[in-house]
């Protein structure tokens, strides 16, 4: 069986090398902070540093927050580059730039590894229930080798083609999911203002056109004013960074996406930076001087 290093082990990555741990892998463990216990005690095995994680490793996965990081991790001091060997594959499961990602591909590659660009969808929730959806760019073979590894971890595993595509489909997801948070906040803020109660509104939209997974959730959280981060507002104002970054190098304009973005500023400008989301709707809400719901 494939040994596995894990990198990165916060709220997406714990979860995610628990499962491969569970299914019988032998896992190699490296974090800024302590490994968690529970990972230790399900038979994980701690290294001091990402250079060690590769010596030991058949496969190298890397699930951190940003660019930089990951760039750190691959290229830094005692950094994956400096351990990784010829046949071995790095998977970045991180939400990171489509164009760094190929010079990051270039560079392992380089060194006669394979690189994958693997980022996920499905937040926290997906993560600890394994039902992750997958977008993996980089060579055939390598998604081959790694395709029952995903498995264990997600349930929508699609290699959709080379390097930084699989970060290109990520960026295009979370357009989307911003966008439908927008559109759901505004459709329940205008039911509530009219005076139905947004519950029942919910309810009936749920069973029509405009249902989606993000009214059934997201608008469920926006009703019961419960927005613990599943994924922060941060994380996803990262993301429409990305997206925005990348209109501009291809000549494109992206209206609402910006629309969205300066949403979330707003929510980070009132202290909501590690609020989940869907509390994009609570800016909404302060311009209307009405909330959704009462906490």
């Amino acid at each position: 069986m494939i040994d596995i290093g894990f990198i990165g082990l916060g709220t997406m990555g714990r979860p995610m090398a628990g499962h491969l741990l569970a299914a019988g892998h032998r896992v190699l463990l490296h974090d800024v902070a302590p490994v968690a216990p529970e990972l230790i005690a399900a038979g994980g095995v701690a290294c001091k540093s990402a250079k060690e994680v590769a010596e030991e490793a058949d496969v190298v996965i890397i699930m951190v927050p940003d660019t930089p990081h990951v760039e750190a991790v691959l290229f830094g001091k005692d950094g994956v580059a400096s351990g990784i060997s010829k046949g071995q594959i790095v998977v970045d499961m991180s939400s990171i730039s489509p164009l760094a990602t190929k010079e990051f591909a270039k560079k392992i590659e380089a060194l006669g590894a394979d690189y994958l660009d693997a980022p996920v969808s499905g937040g926290e929730v997906g993560a600890k229930a394994a039902s992750l959806t997958i977008m993996v760019g980089g060579p055939e073979r390598a998604f081959g080798t790694m395709k029952p590894i995903f498995d264990k971890m997600g349930k929508n595993v699609t290699h959709v083609g080379a390097n930084g595509d699989g970060q290109t489909t990520k960026v295009a997801n979370q357009i989307i999911v911003a966008l439908t948070i927008e559109a759901v906040s505004e459709a329940l803020l205008f039911a509530s203002k009219a005076g139905a109660d947004p519950a029942l509104v919910r309810k009936a939209l749920m069973g029509g056109f405009a249902s989606s997974r993000i009214l059934e959730v997201h608008g469920e959280r926006m009703v019961k004013r419960n927005f613990d981060p599943g994924f922060r507002i941060e994380l996803h104002q990262k993301d429409l960074n990305l997206a925005l970054e990348g209109a501009r190098s291809l000549g494109l304009s992206l209206p609402s996406t910006a629309v969205a973005q300066q949403l979330f500023s707003s929510c980070a400008a009132h202290g909501g930076k590690g609020w989940d989301h869907s509390a994009m709707v609570r800016a909404l809400e302060l311009m209307a001087g009405h909330e959704i719901a009462a906490a």
